[in-house]
C-alpha cells in the first residue's frame, strides 16, 4: 500500500529534499537486487550520519512505513526488495572505516563500505579480513553482515559472523543501541549473533566491529582438472580426511568453465568435466609442502592439467575468471535463477546428480560453480524469457525440488545468499512450525509492528504444527537426569508449571556457583558421540558429554574440538552454554563459532532443532549462537554438533623472561602482530601466590614471563617461531623452549589451581586497551597472581580482593569483569554488567520461559540488579 503523499513531504522536514528521491523514473533504479524479485519504494532517502537514520526511522515508526536498509543491491534473494513499498535507506554515504586498531587486531566499518575497500586497505597494512564473497569488488559490508556472507575461503576462515565482535544497531523504536563490542564475550545474549544474518528484520546496523588477522605472507593457487565432478569432489573428500586445510577449494562444471572461457578467457580446462581451484597460504617455508601434498592426493584421483600458478597476475586471473561466474551467465540468457543450497560436502556428488535429474526432467538448462570445500553449490537455471510465468513458476518449482533435495541430506536452503522473499516459502523444508514460530517471538520482540524490512523469510503460508508424542516421566521429585530432549522438555515443561525454579546442572563447574534452586536437571544421562562425520568435519554430541571423553575418542583419527576447560568434569553443554573460552580461541575461533547446530528442550515443553551441520547456513536467524552464553536460562541444550579440527602436525612454545608486567605489555604488542598460526600469547605474573604446580623447571623461579604457542604445519611454526625471536632481540629478551605445554594447558592448569583455593575473576576490555588495562591495575594486582590474554583481551585474576576495583577499570575501557571460579558458592554478583540490550534480552526470556524457571537467580536477574 503506497504512502500517503503527504506523510512522505514530511520526510522533507528530517532530512534535505536532494537526497530524498521520489521520481517514479529514479525509483526505478531501486525495485530490485541481484535477483527475479521486484517491487517499487515509495521513496529513497540518502542518510550521511548516524544521527539521520536515527531520524528517518523515528519517522517511519511515528507513521508507520515500511523501511528497508539497502547496500549495493547485489543481493541475491530479493533482500532489499521493497515488496510491499515503503522507504529504503541507502547507505553509499555512509561508508567510512572509522578506525583500524592494528594493536588490538580490529576495525570499526560503517554498512556502505566496500567489502573489497575494507580488505585491500587492512591488506596494505599487513592484516586480512577473510570474508570474501564473489560480490566483494561492490558488495558492502552492511548487506555482507545483514546477510552473513561466506565466499571462497570460507572453508578455512568462516563467514562474517565469525569476524563481527559487536554492532551499532538503530532498533525498530529508534533507539541507537550497542550490542557486543571490541571486547570478547560480553555477559549478554549473543544479540549480535542475531543481528548478524537477520536480513535488516531485527534493526538497521550502523556500523560494526569486525576482527583482522595477519594477513599470510604467502598463497600458493593451482588449477586441476578432473574427467567428472564426481572424482573431483572425492579428491576434496581424501584432502579434508588426511587433516590437510586449504585456504579454500572451489569447483567448476565442463558447462560452466566454457561459458566462463568464452567470457573472461582465464584460460580455464574447458575440456574436462570439472575443475578444482585449490589454494594454500601460511609462511613462504609452509605453502609449497602444502601444495605438494594435496598434489599427491589429486594424483591419486587421476587429476590432470595441473597448474600451479606462478605469479600474482596468474592468480588473479584465475580468480577473476571464478568471480566472473554470474557475469559470464548473463551472455547466455536474459536472466538466471541462482540456487545457493548447502549440504554436508561428502553429499556433494549424489546432490549434483539429484540436481541434473531434476533440471533434466524439467527441460532446463543448469551449469555449476561451488565451494566445494563447505558443501555450498551453485546451480545456475537459464531463463531465456523472464517474463513467461509458465517457465518461471517451472523453475522455482525445480528450485524447490532442489533445495528440498538439499534438506534431505541434513543441508540448509541457503548457505551464503539469505532467504528474502526468494526463498521464503522454501523454509518449512528445513523447520518445523515451532522453530519458525521461535524465530518469529524473535522478529516480534525487536520489531514488534513489523515495520523492518516486512515480509522477509517468514513464508506467507506457516506449517501446519507438527504433532508431539507424548511422554511419560517417573514421578519429578528434586532431580532428574533425562535421557532424551523430549523427556527434558516434558520435565522443564511440568516443573515450570509448577512454580519450581529449575537448576540446569552439566559437570557442576559453572553451576555450583549459582544460588540454589528448587529442583535440579542433570545432563548425565544426555551423553555419547551421536554422530561422527570424519568427512564433513563435524561431531555431533550429546550435551552432558564430558569433554576430556569426547576429545579422546577424537584423538583416535588425529582431531578434536577446538575448545578446553581446566575442569576434568567439564561438559560440552556447559562449556558452551557459558561461552568458556580459551585462549586458543585466537587461532580457532571462539564456542559461538565452534557451534553448527543443536537440539535444545524449552521450558514450554517444545523441542527445536537449531542450526545445521554445515559451515554455510543462512536460513533464518542463527539460533545456536542464541544459546551458546546464555547460561540455561532461554532452554536446555540436549545435543550439539561441533566442527572438527585436525590436531597440529606440530606445536611449540617459548616462555620469554620480562622484567616487569609493563613490559610484557610492550613486548607482547609487538609479538601480537607476528602472530599467524599463534594458539595463545599469555603474560603470566605469579605474584605471590602458588597457582601454578605443573611449570617446567625453567620457570619455577620466573615471577613474571610471556608464553607464545604456535601450532599447525612444521614449517609454519619454525617459521612463526624465528619471528618471534627476532622481536625479541631489540629488548635484548630471551626465549625458553617450553616441552610439552602449550599457553592453553597453563592457563588450565592456572585456572584449577587459583579456583581450588581462591576467587578467580575474568576481566575482558578491548584488546587494543589491555595494556592501558594493566597499568590502571598495577596497584590493585600487586596483591594477587594474574594470566593475561592478550589476543584476546582478558585478564585472568587470582587472590584479588578488590572485586569492584577491578570491574571499575573494565568498564570504564569499555569491558566488564566476572566471576568465572570459586572454592564455594558465592553471594556476590557473578556479572555485574548492564548491557544496552537487557531489555530485549528480557523479552526474549519471557517469550520462552515466562514462569522464570530456568536457572532462576542466574544471569539476567543478575543485570537487572545491576540498574535496580
Amino acid at each position: 500500500m503506497a504512502v500517503d503523499k503527504n506523510i512522505l513531504r514530511s520526510l522533507t522536514s528530517i532530512i534535505p529534499s536532494d537526497r530524498v528521491v521520489t521520481n517514479p523514473v529514479q525509483l526505478f533504479t531501486y525495485e530490485g537486487d541481484a535477483s527475479l524479485d521486484r517491487g517499487t519504494p515509495d521513496a529513497v532517502v540518502f542518510p550521511f550520519n548516524v544521527d539521520e537514520v536515527v531520524r528517518v526511522v523515528r519517522w517511519a515508526s511515528a507513521n508507520r512505513v515500511p523501511l528497508i536498509a539497502r547496500g549495493a543491491g547485489t543481493g541475491l534473494s530479493g533482500g532489499a526488495v521493497p515488496e510491499h513499498g515503503g522507504i529504503i535507506l541507502e547507505f553509499s554515504h555512509i561508508n567510512a572505516i572509522r578506525e583500524l586498531d592494528e594493536v588490538g587486531r580490529s576495525a570499526v566499518v560503517e554498512p556502505g563500505l566496500v567489502n573489497l575497500t575494507l580488505d585491500a586497505f587492512a591488506k596494505s597494512k599487513g592484516w586480512y579480513y577473510p570474508p570474501d564473497p564473489a560480490s566483494g569488488r561492490s558488495s558492502t559490508l552492511g548487506g555482507n553482515l545483514g546477510e552473513n556472507a561466506g565466499g571462497p575461503h570460507c572453508f578455512k576462515y568462516g563467514v562474517t559472523a565469525n569476524y563481527v565482535t559487536g554492532v551499532e544497531v538503530v532498533m525498530a523504536d529508534s533507539r541507537l543501541l550497542h550490542f557486543g563490542g571490541r571486547a570478547l564475550d560480553y555477559p549478554e545474549y549473543d544479540l549480535v549473533g542475531l543481528i548478524t544474518g537477520c536480513e535488516g528484520t531485527l534493526g538497521v546496523m550502523t556500523s560494526a566491529s569486525v576482527r583482522l588477522l595477519r594477513n599470510p605472507p604467502a598463497i600458493k593457487t593451482m588449477m586441476a582438472a578432473f574427467d567428472s565432478v564426481e572424482t573431483a569432489g572425492e579428491a576434496v573428500s581424501d584432502i579434508i580426511a588426511r587433516g590437510l586445510v586449504p585456504a579454500t577449494m572451489e569447483m567448476m562444471d565442463q558447462r560452466m568453465m566454457r561459458i566462463i572461457e568464452d567470457f573472461v578467457h582465464p584460460g580455464l580446462p574447458v575440456e574436462a568435466g570439472a575443475a578444482l581451484i585449490i589454494e594454500t597460504d601460511g609462511y613462504p617455508e609452509s605453502v609449497t609442502p602444502q601444495l605438494d601434498e594435496v598434489i599427491d592426493i589429486l594424483n591419486a584421483h587421476s587429476a590432470y592439467h595441473l597448474h600451479v600458478a606462478e605469479t600474482a597476475a596468474e592468480r588473479d586471473r584465475i580468480w577473476y575468471g571464478r568471480k566472473s561466474a554470474a557475469g559470464a551467465m548473463a551472455r547466455m540468457a536474459p536472466a538466471f535463477f541462482l540456487v545457493d543450497g548447502t549440504v554436508p560436502r561428502s553429499h556433494l556428488a549424489e546432490t549434483l546428480a539429484g540436481v541434473n535429474r531434476i533440471c533434466d526432467a524439467a527441460d532446463l538448462r543448469v551449469s555449476y560453480v561451488f565451494h566445494a570445500g563447505d558443501g555450498n553449490l551453485h546451480p545456475f537455471i537459464l531463463i531465456p524469457d523472464p517474463h513467461d510465468k509458465a517457465f518461471i513458476r517451472r523453475v522455482m518449482d525445480a528450485g524447490r525440488e532442489i533445495l528440498a533435495l538439499c534438506c534431505s541430506f541434513n543441508g540448509s536452503i541457503t548457505g551464503e545468499h539469505g532467504v528474502g522473499i526468494e526463498k521464503r516459502e522454501f523454509m518449512p523444508l528445513m523447520y518445523s512450525r515451532d522453530e519458525l514460530d521461535f524465530m518469529g517471538d524473535i522478529k516480534d520482540v525487536f520489531d514488534p509492528a513489523h515495520l523492518l524490512n516486512p515480509g522477509k523469510i517468514f513464508p506467507t503460508q506457516m506449517p501446519e504444527p507438527t504433532p508431539r508424542a507424548p511422554v511419560t516421566l517417573p514421578p519429578l521429585g528434586v532431580s532428574f537426569a533425562p535421557s532424551s530432549a523430549p523427556e527434558a522438555a516434558e520435565a522443564l515443561r511440568s516443573w515450570a508449571t509448577a512454580g519450581k525454579g529449575v537448576r540446569l546442572r552439566g559437570g557442576g563447574t559453572k553451576s555450583a556457583l549459582l544460588p540454589a534452586a528448587d529442583v535440579t536437571l542433570s545432563t548425565e544421562n544426555l551423553r555419547g558421540i551421536q554422530k561422527y562425520a570424519l568427512s564433513d568435519l563435524y561431531v555431533t554430541v550429546g550435551a552432558g558429554t564430558p569433554l576430556h571423553e569426547l576429545q579422546a575418542k577424537l584423538a583416535r583419527d588425529g582431531m578434536s574440538v577446538p575448545l578446553a576447560s581446566p575442569w576434568a568434569d567439564s561438559t560440552v553443554g556447559g562449556i558452551l552454554s557459558t561461552a568458556f573460552n580459551a585462549p586458543q580461541r585466537m587461532r580457532y575461533g571462539g564456542a559461538r563459532d565452534l557451534m553448527l547446530a543443536a537440539t535444545v528442550a524449552l521450558p514450554d515443553g517444545r523441542v527445536i532443532r537449531a542450526g545445521r551441520p554445515v559451515v554455510k547456513n543462512v536460513a533464518g536467524y542463527d539460533l545456536p549462537k542464541l544459546f551458546v552464553g546464555s547460561h540455561g536460562t532461554l532452554g536446555l541444550l540436549t545435543d550439539v554438533t561441533l566442527k572438527l579440527a585436525p590436531l597440529p602436525r606440530a606445536r611449540a612454545t617459548l616462555a620469554i623472561p620480562v622484567g616487569n608486567a609493563r613490559q610484557g605489555m610492550e613486548v607482547g604488542a609487538m609479538l601480537l602482530r607476528v602472530c599467524l598460526v599463534a594458539s595463545s600469547l599469555l603474560l603470566v605474573s605469579r605474584g605471590q601466590q602458588g597457582a601454578f604446580t605443573d611449570l617446567p623447571a625453567s620457570l619455577t623461579d620466573v615471577p613474571t614471563f610471556l608464553l607464545y604457542t604456535a601450532e599447525g604445519e612444521k614449517e609454519d611454526v619454525a617459521a612463526e617461531l624465528k619471528q618471534a625471536q627476532a622481536v625479541l632481540q631489540p629488548f635484548g629478551l630471551t626465549a625458553l623452549p617450553v616441552d610439552d605445554m602449550s599457553g592453553t594447558e597453563l592457563w588450565g592448569a592456572w585456572l584449577r589451581a587459583a579456583g581450588a583455593t581462591d576467587v578467580v575473576m575474568r576481566l575482558g576490555v578491548p584488546p587494543k586497551d589491555l595494556s592501558a588495562a594493566i597499568t590502571r591495575l598495577d596497584r590493585i594486582l600487586a596483591s594477587g597472581a594474574f594470566i593475561a590474554d592478550i589476543a584476546n583481551g582478558q585478564v585472568y585474576t587470582e587472590g584479588v580482593a578488590d572485586v569492584v576495583g577491578l570491574r571499575s577499570v573494565a568498564q570504564s575501557l569499555g569491558g566488564y569483569g566476572v566471576l568465572v571460579a570459586a572454592p564455594t558458592r558465592l553471594d556476590s554478583d557473578i556479572w555485574a554488567y548492564a548491557p544496552e540490550g537487557l531489555d530485549l534480552m528480557r523479552g526474549l526470556k519471557a517469550r520462552w520461559d515466562p514462569h522464570g524457571a530456568l536457572n532462576p537467580g542466574a544471569f539476567l536477574p543478575a543485570l537487572d540488579r545491576v540498574l535496580a
